[in-house]
């Protein structure tokens, strides 16, 4: 079982775009995907929202969060957050496991 958590950041002025540019640009990103646990770590931009941006955080499971969570780098983040005067909307997701058969039929791999 993975746990995905879409975040929304949402600002101003390109702000959102120019933290997750900044996420990227300073290897923080980098070193949160090299963290144990974690499957996935990947912005994504709304083509109907410019001053959103989405973030993709899959982990393993929710003890691998809670590592992520208490490390060093949720300073950083925050400290990156501030400055960029960024706002949050939270989804989160367990996964299901396999994809069901009545599924399958729509997916094109």
């Amino acid at each position: 079982m993975s746990i995905t958590v879409n975040l929304y950041y949402k600002g101003k002025d390109g702000n959102a775009r120019q933290f997750a540019e900044e996420m990227e640009s300073s290897g923080t990103a980098a070193a949160i995907r090299a963290e144990d646990g974690n499957l996935r770590y990947q912005y994504f931009c709304p083509l109907n929202d410019p001053e959103t941006v989405l973030l993709i955080d899959s982990w393993r499971d929710q003890a691998a969060i809670d590592v992520h969570h208490a490390s060093p780098m949720m300073k950083t983040i925050t400290e990156l957050r501030e400055k960029y005067d960024l706002h949050m909307e939270v989804e989160r997701y367990v996964s299901a496991g396999d994809v069901p058969a009545s599924d399958e039929a729509f997916l094109r791999r």
